[in-house]
C-alpha cells in the first residue's frame, strides 16, 4: 500500500488592523455661535469615525483660537505629539483654512506627518496628503486660502479704521457702561465701584490694596471674575471714564499672527470729546494719571529689576504661583532677604496661606542637595530645574536629570532671628507705649479731680 503524506497547514484568521483615526477642529473666537459650531463639529467627527468599522476612534482635538498659527493652538500641538508617539494613523479635518491659515504652516506640518506615514484628509477639498497629487494641490489651495484670509482681514481693517475716522468705537466692554445699539449708557451700580477705585487710589491706597478690598467685599469684575492688579490698573488709565474716547490705541500687526500691537505713531489716533456720559470728572482723572507716574518713578528708583538666581525657580504648592524676593530697610522684619509667594505678597494669607522662606535657608539646602560646601549660582542653574514648596518647612528640589530630593527645615524662633538693632528698636517702642499710657492716665485723673 502506497504511503500518502498530507501537508497540514493551519491558517490563523488575523483580523485586519484598524486604522487609528482622529479629527481636528477649530473655531476662531469665543462667540456663542462659534462655540455651537465647535460642539457640532466634535459630535459630527466623533460619529463619523466611530461608525466606520475599519477605523479606531482616536479622539477629536478641538481648539478655540483667535489665530490659525500653530503655536497658539494647544490641542493642535497635542495632536502632533500624539502622532509622533504612534497613537494616530490618519487625521480628518474640515478644510485647509481650519488646519492652518498660511501655506508654509500647512506644508511644513503635512510633510512632517508624511515622514511618519500619517495621512491628513481635507474634507472640503477632498485631498489626501499621502496621495501623489496631494502636495501639489495643497500648495495651490493653501495659497488661495491665505490670499482670501488677507483680503478678509484688510476689509475688516478698512471698515474699523473708517469707523474710527467718524469717531465711532467698535468695542466698548468696560465696567460702568453698557454698549447697546451703538449707544453708551451708564450702569449706576457698576459706576459706583469705578468711583470707589479712583477715590481709594487718590487717598493713597496701592493697587494691591484696592484689589484686596474688592475681593474681600465679594465684588465681581465686569465678566464676573476675580480682581487682579492689571484689571484695576486698566480702569485707572482708561480715559473713557471721562466721557471722551481715544480711538486706535492698538492695531493688529498682520492677518496671520494677529498680534495686537500698541500704536506708537504707526497709525493715526482719533480723540472724541464728550462722546458719552462721564463717570469720573477730568480733573480727578488727571490727578490719578499724575499719581500713577509719580508712584512709577518712585518704584523704579527703589526697586531693582535684577533677576536673582531663584527668580522663576520656586513654585508655591498651594496656589501654583512663583515666589518673589523681598527685602526691606534695616530694622524691619524682612531685614534679610526672604522669598515669598506672589499671591500671598499681593493679596494676603486669605488667598494663599503659604510661608516665607529665608534666602540663606534655600542656599544652605541647595548646597546639601548638590553636594557642595559653598553655594554656586552657576552650578545651581545647571543642575536644578525647579524648587517646589509642597507645605510649610518642606522644599522639593527637582533636578535636571529627573531626580527629586525632598528637604525639610525648621523656621528659626522669633527670638533667634532678631538682630540687636531690631531688639533695641522694639525696646524703644515698648518704652514709648508705656509713657503714652502713663500720660493718658494722668490726664484722666487730672480731669476727674
Amino acid at each position: 500500500m502506497q504511503r500518502e503524506v498530507l501537508k497540514l497547514s493551519r491558517h490563523k484568521n488575523v483580523p485586519p488592523k484598524r486604522k487609528k483615526v482622529a479629527a481636528y477642529v477649530r473655531v476662531s473666537s469665543g462667540k456663542d455661535a462659534m462655540m455651537h459650531s465647535l460642539s457640532a463639529q466634535v459630535s459630527y467627527y466623533s460619529k463619523l469615525i466611530q461608525d466606520n468599522p475599519n477605523w479606531q476612534y482616536g479622539g477629536v482635538y478641538a481648539d478655540e483660537a483667535k489665530t490659525g498659527t500653530k503655536d497658539s493652538r494647544p490641542e493642535f500641538q497635542r495632536l502632533l505629539n500624539d502622532c509622533k508617539q504612534g497613537k494616530i494613523d490618519m487625521i480628518i479635518t474640515k478644510s485647509i483654512s481650519r488646519f492652518a491659515r498660511n501655506t508654509l504652516t500647512v506644508l511644513e506640518t503635512v510633510r512632517e506627518l508624511k515622514k511618519l506615514g500619517i495621512d491628513v484628509y481635507f474634507e472640503k477639498e477632498n485631498i489626501h496628503s499621502l496621495s501623489e497629487e496631494g502636495e501639489l494641490m495643497l500648495t495651490l489651495l493653501s495659497s488661495f486660502t491665505q490670499e482670501e484670509s488677507l483680503s478678509v482681514s484688510e476689509n475688516c481693517k478698512w471698515r474699523i479704521r473708517d469707523q474710527f475716522k467718524q469717531g465711532i468705537s467698535t468695542n466698548f466692554k468696560m465696567l460702568g457702561y453698557e454698549f447697546k445699539n451703538n449707544q453708551i449708557t451708564v450702569i449706576p451700580k457698576e459706576a459706583k465701584i469705578v468711583k470707589i477705585i479712583f477715590q481709594d487710589y487718590l487717598s493713597g491706597m496701592g493697587i494691591n490694596a484696592i484689589v484686596r478690598k474688592l475681593r474681600d467685599k465679594g465684588i465681581p469684575t465686569k465678566d464676573g471674575g476675580i480682581w487682579n492688579e492689571n484689571t484695576v490698573r486698566k480702569i485707572l488709565k482708561n480715559e473713557k471714564y471721562t466721557g471722551n474716547l481715544l480711538l486706535q490705541k492698538t492695531f493688529i500687526s498682520d492677518h496671520i499672527s494677529k498680534k495686537q500691537c500698541r500704536n506708537e505713531g504707526q497709525l493715526p489716533m482719533y480723540y472724541v470729546e464728550s462722546n458719552h456720559e462721564p463717570i469720573i470728572d477730568v480733573d480727578t482723572f488727571q490727578k490719578v494719571q499724575g499719581e500713577i507716574k509719580k508712584r512709577a518713578k518712585h518704584n523704579k528708583a527703589t526697586n531693582s529689576s535684577k533677576e536673582y538666581v531663584f527668580t522663576g525657580k520656586i513654585e508655591c504648592g498651594i496656589c501654583g504661583k512663583n515666589y518673589r524676593r523681598k527685602i526691606s530697610a534695616s530694622g524691619t522684619k524682612y531685614e534679610k532677604p526672604i522669598w515669598i509667594c506672589a499671591t500671598f505678597n499681593s493679596y494676603g494669607k486669605k488667598y494663599c496661606p503659604s510661608s516665607r522662606i529665608p534666602e540663606e535657608t534655600i542656599k544652605k539646602l541647595s548646597c546639601e542637595v548638590l553636594g557642595i560646601t559653598k553655594f554656586d549660582e552657576q552650578i545651581f542653574k545647571n543642575r536644578v530645574s525647579k524648587i517646589f514648596v509642597p507645605s510649610k518647612g518642606n522644599l522639593k528640589f527637582i533636578l535636571n536629570d529627573g531626580n527629586e530630593v525632598l528637604k525639610t527645615w525648621a523656621y528659626p524662633s522669633r527670638r533667634d532671628s532678631w538682630t540687636e538693632e531690631m531688639k533695641q528698636m522694639a525696646k524703644v517702642r515698648q518704652e514709648r507705649m508705656i509713657q503714652s499710657e502713663h500720660g493718658t492716665s494722668s490726664n484722666c485723673n487730672s480731669g476727674n479731680a
